[in-house]
């Protein structure tokens, strides 16, 4: 039995981790598809009933009633319409749960109506790898049937030779998703929740005159807990090279490393002018985390001596941003938050205006300099530098990025003939 119908529009979920369950929440929600069938690939506890508790609870998020319906007292009802095929009604909204194949070429998206899969595993990243792989690979996803493939972390392409840029793109809602070829692309990657943000925080930056003409860049993201970690100290599996994410996720405070400065540059490929560094520092909280951006701009004065680029200045970027090109995606914020403040916040990042600072400094280029190159008559020249720190919130979990994988999933779906 199936819940695939003709001319309906079915969403395939490939695991139910953090982003998975989040995911289906998120359509849940939306119901911008038709119904959904997940592929977890086993059992689960002593039967569906157990499923369907993985299902509705959240520690972070509380109950999905609550998330659907906050404090109105409504209550989510999910009923078991078949046990041996996995067979639910959330409210109305068929789901289907697979529990039987793990390797994403034996899923049978095609028998069940299934056209487009949102692979959560985490497992599957090399889009270069063949549907027939034993181990598993997201072309598996095609050999099964599905059109479209969005993965929810960054590509990792084992043979560095090979460049699957235009095959395979990354994609950021709200960035570079217009770039996105239905005709070419039949896999994407969603990018990391951290590139999310951050290529939200610097796209008004690139696009505004005064300060796209970055010198350099980095950030560092402080970072919510993920289940890469462990929760008490572990002995690290061979060929471990990171010991510090075997240690307790409840008590330190780690430093780690992160990706998002090299997809970032897939988004917007301008950084590569300029160069972008990137590190993370995971703290013991569930989720919600923040984006420091330090970046220096070949700056200008105005006609007062003043520097044209200030914090004031900034926050007007980010202010027209909010209420422009990036409504809904970015959000400027003029109080004074605390994390918990953007819990489930639906937004890619939000800009802690309290926080936006900047200094500006001179680059003394001697006249000798240009005596050398046989020019005189020339004074030494002081060239205006202005670094600026500036603050994001981003909700690494539902708010920013399951909100921004869930808005490019149904624009890829609408695109679908």
């Amino acid at each position: 039995m199936s819940i695939s119908i003709n001319e309906k529009k079915l969403l395939g979920i490939n695991g139910l981790g953090r982003i998975g369950k989040l995911t289906l929440w998120y359509h849940l929600l939306s119901r911008q598809f038709d119904g959904v069938v997940i592929n977890v690939g086993r059992e689960v506890g002593k039967g569906l009933g157990d499923m369907i508790h993985a299902m509705e609870s959240d520690s972070t998020y509380g109950s999905l009633s609550h998330f659907l319906y906050g404090f109105s007292g409504r209550r989510c009802e999910i009923r078991i319409i078949d046990e041996s095929v996995g067979l639910l009604e959330v409210d109305g909204f068929p789901v289907k749960v697979m529990r039987r194949e793990r390797n994403p070429r034996d899923t049978g998206w095609l028998r069940e109506g299934v056209r487009i899969v949102v692979d959560c595993t985490g497992k599957f990243l090399d889009p270069t790898l063949p549907g027939d792989d034993p181990r598993g690979s997201l072309m598996g996803h095609l050999t099964a049937g599905a059109h479209k493939v969005i993965a929810s972390a960054p590509f990792k392409i084992k043979d560095k030779t090979l460049n699957e840029n235009l095959k395979s793109p990354t994609l950021i809602y709200g960035v570079n998703h217009l770039s996105y070829l239905p005709d070419q692309h039949h896999i994407v990657s969603a990018a990391s929740c951290t590139t999310t943000g951050l290529a939200h925080m610097v796209l008004p930056l690139l696009e505004d005159p005064e300060t796209m003409n970055v010198l350099t860049a980095s950030m560092s993201t402080v970072h919510a807990a993920t289940n890469t970690q462990s929760v008490l100290d572990t002995v690290p599996t061979s060929g471990t090279s990171d010991l510090r994410k075997n240690r307790s996720a409840f008590n330190n405070i780690i430093l780690s490393t992160t990706g998002a400065a090299a997809t970032l540059e897939k988004v917007l490929p301008q950084i590569i002018n300029f160069g972008f560094m990137a590190d993370s520092v995971r703290i013991p909280t569930t989720t919600v985390s923040l984006i420091s951006l330090n970046i220096t701009f070949n700056s200008r004065m105005n006609g007062n001596g003043t520097p044209v680029i200030n914090a004031g200045y900034i926050n007007q970027i980010y202010n027209a941003a909010s209420e422009g090109p990036q409504k809904g995606l970015l959000h400027f914020s003029k109080k004074q938050n605390v994390s918990v403040d953007l819990l489930g916040f639906p937004a890619a990042v939000v800009i802690e205006g309290h926080e936006t600072h900047t200094r500006t400094g001179f680059l003394k280029v001697p006249h000798d300099i240009f005596e050398s190159l046989g020019i005189s008559n020339i004074q030494d020249i002081n060239i205006p530098v202005t670094h600026a720190k500036i603050m994001g919130w981003y909700d690494n979990e539902f708010g920013s990025y399951v909100n921004c994988l869930g808005k490019l999933t149904e624009y890829i779906a609408s695109k679908e003939g």
